[in-house]
């Protein structure tokens, strides 16, 4: 489990691909990967994965990533040198900043617009009919990893407005028209919504 809250970006070092596989390996600072174990878990851009293989003094972790990964998010985008949202895994005792988050990507949204000023910056992101019931104004949304409140929410799409911290610490700083971003629902709404559909669905047949 993770809290959206996303620790610092990552660079990416080194990929070796194959047609439906790939193996990253991520530059971080060391303090990053302090008692970290093989098999541990790191939201990368909020896709839960699975180190394999790091070396703490060098600042280096890898991942595999299998096909399923790579179709449905935006890992199989990357390339050398690309930076990415890094967030540890959450322990007992930290503190939820953002909201719990599984690092489970549904889908991706495309970035259509962008309008940024010296404090202020909204994005407008276009996603997948299907989820829209699950997005709801002022709900939470996991956007690359990063926990955020809807702004807007419009019949194709919803509405981010993001501040300095936020831009300066994730990669969504660096996002520009086009890009295609990692979105994981609120699993709780999601619930909730599908609870109530269910219930009216039962009504409606009982009627």
């Amino acid at each position: 489990m993770f809290t959206g809250i996303v620790q610092c970006q990552a660079k990416i070092a080194a990929i070796e691909s194959t047609l439906d596989f790939r193996h990253l390996t991520l530059q971080v600072a060391p303090e990053r990967l302090q008692q970290l174990a093989l098999g541990a878990s790191i939201a990368i851009n909020g896709v839960c994965l699975t180190v394999t293989a790091f070396d703490e003094d060098a600042g280096r972790v890898a991942f595999d990533v299998i096909d399923e990964t790579l179709s449905r998010t935006n890992l199989g985008a990357l390339e050398p040198g690309d930076w990415v949202n890094f967030e540890r895994s959450l322990k007992f005792g930290d503190e939820i900043g953002g909201h719990l988050v599984s690092g489970h990507i549904q889908t991706t949204a495309e970035l259509t617009e962008l309008e940024r000023s010296e404090r202020n910056c909204r994005m407008r992101l276009r996603l997948d009919a299907g989820c829209m019931p699950y997005i709801l104004a002022k709900g939470y949304i996991t956007v690359d990893g990063t926990s955020l409140t809807v702004g807007a929410v419009h019949a194709d799409g919803f509405e981010l407005h993001l501040i300095p911290e936020t831009l300066s610490i994730t990669t969504l700083g660096q996002r520009k028209v086009g890009d295609r971003l990692n979105i994981e629902l609120d699993q709780q709404t999601v619930t909730i919504v599908q609870t109530v559909e269910r219930v009216l669905q039962q009504r409606q047949q009982q009627a």
